[in-house]
Formats: structure tokens, C-alpha cells, sequence
């Protein structure tokens, strides 16, 4: 009796092994990271949190494939080119072509634009003149100090018509290239966060649009000069933000889907409304 009851025992608790061993790798099979997650975590660097607001519609839109953006933010986008090159991060989603050939020429960095984002405005600003035909010969502007924006800056007051630059000199240009200056304008380069703050010292100065958010002022409505900020025109193309994956991951299914489920009417709807007209999709919806 003791030998039927140690065997029927014996089938039990193997049973209950078994049970547990299905369970364990059942679960297994249902987990694609580290966190226990049942999604699939792309990791963004992104500078700053302005576009987050975008990014949760992103999430929203990439549900039903179970994918989830992760976003990384960073206060330098340099540092984000570095992680993604270092292979800390899927992609990154901060720059503009230009600045992405200028870290690409200099740090030999081997990535690939999947994706457009959004374009946004660089425009002239003042507090002591309404519009550019008030400028006087000699008076002051001021402009970004990093190589891309000076270079973009240079072109906004090349398409004004208050300079001329070196053609050969392409997306950035210095202040060295210009070529006619009929206005003997002064143009100094100052830290860009610093411009609107500045502004009573200069005739007009050109900045990023965040720096000018953060000023309490609209990038659109405020500025004294503004380039139309087309996405499908060829001069404002070195200045569309771009979603970046390392050379080789182009046709990365799930990167695909990232950039599906951001070119959408619901993302563009979410930049309307967040940034009042001063993003502008780059892409079909």
C-alpha cells in the first residue's frame, strides 16, 4: 500500500512541475525586455521635454502593435549623437539635416534620416525697430554662436536681402563668407539663449524659437522678419528635424512603425494645438 501511495504522490507532485515549467516559459515567451514589459521598447533621445506631448500620441498610435517609445532626454544633442552612435539608444529625434551632416563630417558618425519630423522657424527679432527696412548702416545684429544656426541665421538675412554670402559656402556659411554687406551691418555671434534677453543692445537678433518661447514671446506672431516655413521647399529643407537610426537599421520593421505612427493627422493635430503654428509637419498625412 505505502508503495501505491509513494507512486501516486510521485505523479502528483511531477505533475505540478510540469504545470509550473509551462507556466515559466509561457510567461518567458510573452516578455521582450528587461522590465517585464510585453511591449517593445524603442529608446529616443530627445533634447528636452517640449515634444513630449507628441511623443505620448506617438505611443498612443503604436498600441495596437505593441511598441512602446521611450523617450531619453538630454540638454546637448552632441550627447544624444554620441549615445546613438554608442548604440545606447534605437534613434534620436532632436536635429536638423544641417546639424546632422555637420556631427556626421566632423565625428564620422554612420547614420541614416528615417523619418522627417517637424520644421521650425528661425526668425528676426527686435525691440527697437518693427520691421527690417528700418535697419541704419552700422547697426548691430545679433546671431547664434554654434557653426549651424550661424550659418542658418546668415541665411535668413541673405533671403531679407541685407547680405550676400558665398554660394560655395552651402548650408553654413560664417560670418567670414559674406560677399556684400551694403548696410555695413555688425554681426555678432552671442550664446542663442541669451539673444532676446539681449535684444535692447542690438538692432534685431535672430534665435531659436524655443529661446524665444522661453522669453514669453511668439516665434511667429512677435518676430519682425520671418523665412514661410514651407517643408517642401528646397531652401528649408537643411532645416527639417529629422528621426536618425544608425546606418544599417533603415529597414528596421519596428523603426518603420515608429515612423508610421508619427506621420499621421493625429500627431500633426497635436502640434497645432501644443505649438500654435510654430511646428510644422514635414510629412504626408
Amino acid at each position: 500500500m505505502n508503495q501505491i501511495k509513494n507512486h501516486k504522490w510521485l505523479k502528483i507532485i511531477l505533475s505540478l512541475v510540469t504545470l509550473v515549467s509551462i507556466s515559466v516559459i509561457l510567461t518567458g515567451c510573452g516578455k521582450s525586455n528587461a522590465s517585464g514589459s510585453k511591449d517593445e521598447i524603442v529608446k529616443v533621445g530627445v533634447v528636452g521635454t517640449a515634444d513630449n506631448p507628441i511623443w505620448k500620441q506617438v505611443n498612443k498610435n503604436l498600441a495596437k502593435d505593441h511598441i512602446k517609445v521611450k523617450l531619453v532626454s538630454f540638454t546637448d544633442g552632441i550627447l544624444a549623437n554620441q549615445e546613438e552612435s554608442n548604440k545606447d539608444l534605437d534613434l534620436t529625434a532632436f536635429q536638423h539635416y544641417a546639424f546632422l551632416h555637420q556631427e556626421e563630417k566632423t565625428k564620422h558618425y554612420k547614420f541614416s534620416v528615417i523619418g522627417q519630423s517637424y520644421l521650425v522657424p528661425l526668425n528676426v527679432f527686435s525691440k527697437k525697430i518693427k520691421n527690417l527696412n528700418q535697419i541704419k548702416n552700422g547697426d548691430k545684429i545679433a546671431i547664434p554662436n554654434n557653426v549651424t544656426n550661424a550659418g542658418r541665421a546668415l541665411k535668413v538675412l541673405q533671403s531679407a536681402g541685407l547680405i550676400k554670402l558665398d554660394p560655395s559656402k552651402g548650408d553654413a556659411p560664417a560670418i567670414k563668407d559674406i560677399t556684400q554687406n551694403k548696410h555695413h551691418l555688425k554681426i555678432v555671434q552671442v550664446d542663442p539663449a541669451k539673444i532676446i534677453s539681449l535684444l535692447p543692445d542690438f538692432a534685431a537678433g535672430i534665435t531659436n524659437s524655443n529661446f524665444v518661447q522661453a522669453a514669453h514671446m511668439n516665434p511667429i506672431k512677435d518676430a519682425i522678419y520671418q523665412v514661410t516655413p514651407k517643408y517642401n521647399d528646397p531652401k528649408n529643407k537643411p532645416w527639417i528635424n529629422v528621426i536618425v537610426a544608425r546606418k544599417g537599421d533603415e529597414n528596421n520593421a519596428t523603426y518603420k512603425k515608429v515612423v508610421k505612427a508619427y506621420h499621421t493627422a493625429s500627431v500633426a493635430k497635436v502640434m497645432k494645438a501644443q505649438f500654435d503654428g510654430v511646428y510644422t509637419p514635414a510629412f504626408k498625412y
